[in-house]
């Protein structure tokens, strides 16, 4: 991340209602839990206008609940075109969101733009996948995955 002190992430996914919300309050909870006196605003977005203004998904809510993690309070929004300038760190949950930030952001701003899954090398996915349309179990993967991606997160910051 360069020389720059991060002070802003951003987390995405596609609708965010449920990789991103759940992103941004385990990184909330990291923070609390293990860095209190780091200065970090965080936020979570969506690349789709899709549930703007919804709390998470019902399933993430209560995924996170049952490890500490209160999501309740987070509302869906779509990534803006001042969030490019405004986040030191956009961090997106797979390829596709990846590319689409991209697409998005002036050129200036695409270092800024990565994989959450670059913060956890030994982790067995290189993006988080969508639990949407499947069981309860993807949102305990979800919450395991971004738990491991948010430590290393946290290690890089320190650094």
């Amino acid at each position: 991340m360069g020389t720059r002190s991060v002070k802003r992430i951003l987390f995405v996914c596609m609708g965010n209602i449920c990789r991103s919300p759940t992103a941004e309050g385990v990184f909330r909870h990291v923070l609390v839990s293990n860095a209190p006196d780091l200065q970090i605003e965080i936020d979570s977005a969506g690349t789709h206008d899709y549930h703007v203004g919804s709390p998470p998904d019902r399933r993430s809510i209560a995924a996170a609940r049952r490890r500490g993690i209160d999501l309740s309070s987070l509302r869906a929004r779509m990534v803006a075109a001042e969030d490019f300038a405004l986040y030191d760190l956009i961090l997106a949950m797979d390829e596709d969101n990846l590319q689409e930030l991209r697409r998005r952001a002036p050129a200036i701003h695409h270092d800024r733009i990565r994989l959450m899954m670059e913060f956890a090398p030994h982790a067995p996915s290189r993006f988080v996948p969508d639990p949407y349309y499947g069981g309860a179990q993807g949102f305990e993967d979800v919450l395991d995955l971004l738990e491991e991606a948010a430590q290393g997160l946290l290690a890089e910051l320190r650094r």
